[in-house]
Formats: C-alpha cells, sequence, structure tokens
C-alpha cells in the first residue's frame, strides 16, 4: 500500500478548522483535523510533510511520524506540530481500515467499554470564527439551540447544572473569570469581580451540592499571585480541577500555583510533544495532564505522553473544544488508556454542527462515551461537505 495523495479541505463556515485526507493506491483513505491557523498548518502539509510520505506506505507510521515537524517548530502546539498531529490522525485511520479493527484496538484493546464525559460549557459558536482567546470568541446573543451553555453559565448556573444531571452528565466547566482577566490583562481581580466571578460556583453548589463536578478554566490569562488568589478562592467550591492558571511559558511559576492551593490544577492542552509533557511531569506539582490529540503530536504522540503520565501515577484528560475527529480520536485512546477517567466534551457541538458534518459520531448515552462502531476512526466526511460552494480542498500528489 502506497500514499498517492494528501489534501487539506477547509470549509468557510468553520474556518478555524483544517480536515487533511490521505489517499492511497488501493482506495483507502485516512481522515485527520486540527484547529486553529489552518493556512499556516495547510502549507506544513504541503511543502513539508507531503514530499516525505508520497509514495510510502501509510502503515509505517512510527517510521516517519518524527520527520513530520521539520527542523523547526517542534515545541509547542506549532502549526508544524499541529500539522504532525491531523496527519498522524489519518494514517491510524488508515491502519485500523487495512486491518478491519478499530483505532482503539490498535493502541492496545480497550480498557472499557465507555468512559465518564464532562462538558465544556460552550455555545454553539463558540471560538468559531475568532482564532484568540478571548471573551469577543463566546458567541453570546446568537440563539441556535437548547444548549447555549456559555450564557447559562453566566446567568442561570443552577438551572444549567440540572440539564446536565438529567442527561447522565456529571461533571461541567466554566470560565467566568475572562472579563476581569481582559479588564487588567490578568494582574488584578477586585474583591467585586471575583465575587461576580464565584457566583456561578456557589449557584451550582446550592442547587445540586456535589452531584456534579465543576472544572474552573483560566485559560492562561492571569499572572501567578491572581492564580493564587483565584485558586484559593475556589477551594470552597471543591473544584474537580483548576485548568491553566498562568501563561504555559514558565514552568517554574506554574509549580508555585500548584503548591499554593489545595485545589487541584491540570494543564497541558495548549503544549506539544512528549518532551513538553515530561517537563510538566517533572514539577511533580501537577493534579492531571490535558492533551488535545490534535495539538500535541497525534495518536502517536498522545500515546506515549499517557503512558509516561501514568509511569508519575498521574491521570490524563483529552481536549474537545475544537471538532469532531479529534473528539472520536481522543475517544479511541481514552478508551484504551488506564489513566483515563473523563472526556470533555461540548454537548453543544456534539448535538450542533459536528453531526452536520460527520457521517457518524462517538456515541454519548448517560454521561458517557463509546468510540464509533466501524474501523479506524468510524467516521468520514459527510460527502455534500465536499461539494460545497464554501469548502476548499488543496491535493499534492
Amino acid at each position: 500500500m502506497k500514499i498517492t495523495a494528501i489534501e487539506t479541505v477547509r470549509i468557510e463556515e468553520f474556518p478555524n478548522l483544517l480536515w487533511v485526507q490521505v489517499n492511497t493506491d488501493d482506495g483507502l483513505v485516512g481522515l485527520g483535523e486540527t484547529f486553529f491557523g489552518p493556512g499556516a498548518v495547510e502549507a506544513h502539509i504541503h511543502e513539508t510533510i507531503a514530499p516525505i510520505l508520497l509514495g510510502q506506505d501509510p502503515r509505517l507510521i512510527g517510521r516517519y511520524h518524527s520527520k513530520l515537524i521539520g527542523y523547526v517548530g517542534f515545541a509547542g502546539s506549532s502549526a508544524e506540530q499541529r500539522g504532525r498531529s491531523a496527519i498522524d490522525i489519518a494514517l491510524w485511520d488508515i491502519w485500523g481500515k487495512a486491518t478491519n479493527q478499530p483505532i482503539h484496538q490498535l493502541l492496545g484493546g480497550a480498557v472499557r467499554n465507555d468512559i465518564r464525559v464532562y462538558n465544556t460549557c460552550a455555545g454553539y459558536r463558540y471560538v468559531r470564527k475568532s482564532s484568540g482567546q478571548g471573551t469577543n470568541n463566546f458567541g453570546l446573543n446568537i440563539e441556535n439551540g437548547p444548549y447555549e451553555d456559555l450564557d447559562a453559565f453566566l446567568n442561570t448556573a443552577d438551572e444549567l447544572a440540572h440539564s446536565l444531571l438529567e442527561m447522565g452528565i456529571d461533571g461541567m466547566k466554566i470560565w467566568p473569570f475572562d472579563y476581569a482577566a481582559e479588564q487588567s490583562n490578568g494582574h488584578h481581580i477586585s474583591s467585586t469581580d471575583l465575587n461576580k466571578a464565584l457566583e456561578p460556583f456557589a449557584k451550582i453548589r446550592h442547587a445540586v451540592g456535589d452531584k456534579i463536578d465543576i472544572m474552573a478554566e483560566l485559560h492562561a490569562l492571569w499572572d501567578r499571585p491572581n492564580a493564587v488568589k483565584i485558586s484559593r478562592a475556589l477551594e470552597q467550591f471543591d473544584p474537580y480541577w483548576v485548568e491553566d492558571p498562568v501563561f504555559m511559558d514558565h514552568l517554574g511559576s506554574l509549580d508555585r500555583v500548584a503548591r499554593s492551593t489545595r485545589a487541584p490544577i491540570a494543564v497541558g492542552e495548549t503544549r506539544g510533544g512528549v518532551a513538553d509533557f515530561r517537563y510538566l511531569l517533572e514539577l511533580d506539582s501537577l493534579s492531571l495532564l490535558i492533551m488535545d490529540i490534535a495539538w500535541c503530536g497525534g495518536l502517536t504522540e498522545a500515546k506515549k505522553i499517557a503512558g509516561m503520565a501514568e509511569a508519575w501515577h498521574v491521570p490524563v484528560a483529552f481536549h474537545d473544544c475544537t471538532g469532531p475527529v479529534a473528539l472520536t480520536a481522543s475517544t479511541h485512546l481514552a478508551l484504551a488508556s488506564n489513566n483515563c477517567d473523563i472526556q470533555e466534551i461540548v454537548r453543544a457541538f456534539y448535538y450542533g454542527w459536528y453531526g452536520e458534518l460527520m457521517t457518524n459520531l462517538p456515541t454519548v448515552e448517560n454521561g458517557r462515551i463509546s468510540a464509533p462502531v466501524g474501523n479506524g476512526l468510524g467516521i468520514e466526511l459527510q460527502p455534500d461537505v465536499l461539494k460545497r460552494s464554501d469548502c476548499h480542498i488543496r491535493r499534492s500528489s
């Protein structure tokens, strides 16, 4: 089997998303995906990755994996790393199809049939068009369906918690601190703003007690003293974790935050590659590692990271606030990873636009997710996506 062509696919409605399709001479096509800066990623795929892979056997994933970044871009979730991630997912998809197995079987076999999910409380248009992190990408004031969960956590967090529990989902992530961070560039939060941001947590605990786990997302917007201040203020609500409290460019600062609060600290979704995560583990103060499979190097790299974290007795979770292929790949690895106990979903995405783009999705039932039935990933792009007037395809062959 040989790779005959690599295609990148973009649609204007979702300008942050990039899909790849790796074509082979026996008709098998592997599907991959990444998110943010698709133009830069697309260039890397066609200028650097395609010349390496065209004419090669797609099943030899490990042989080529380390070469797909190139000379630069190997640290963090760079455009090079995101390109490698998308291609890697597609190669695993081909391998599963070629051997008539789902990816979780190729990863060593599922250690569980399904896994618990938590809901990141975004709405239907969250981060759809903006590539920056900020309140301007919240997508508020646009009614698209019953799961406008970002507006809900800001205003009716108690009702939102009840809604999730009714679906069997007993974990939720919210980020009410972002407005205050933007006012001061993360260098000050007043008592008034802090108390306002804590209101959703108080409402949730008053409404449902400890029946639901609450994750607090800080989006790496704070300096160290204020990250500590916020984390300590959250302790009274027993958060499941506090995520990305400071910008991820100074690990010593991150370590100081983790050791200054009883709240568990979770980080990692913006990091790329096993070496980046080794540094995080060596801090020996973090409570959980978060990986985005479409940013950290694909399934090949994420499997290594999860195994390494297991040796430190640190659990892992996989990020999904980007696209349906990333969620599906994450679900396969979550099912095959001993030290993963929860998978992120965005129900507004899952029950909204994810299904409009894909032929199949992982099954979510009673707060748990399982892999699609089928070989490889078990999903494909809807055929009509490639026929859309706003679809742009670039091909290397």
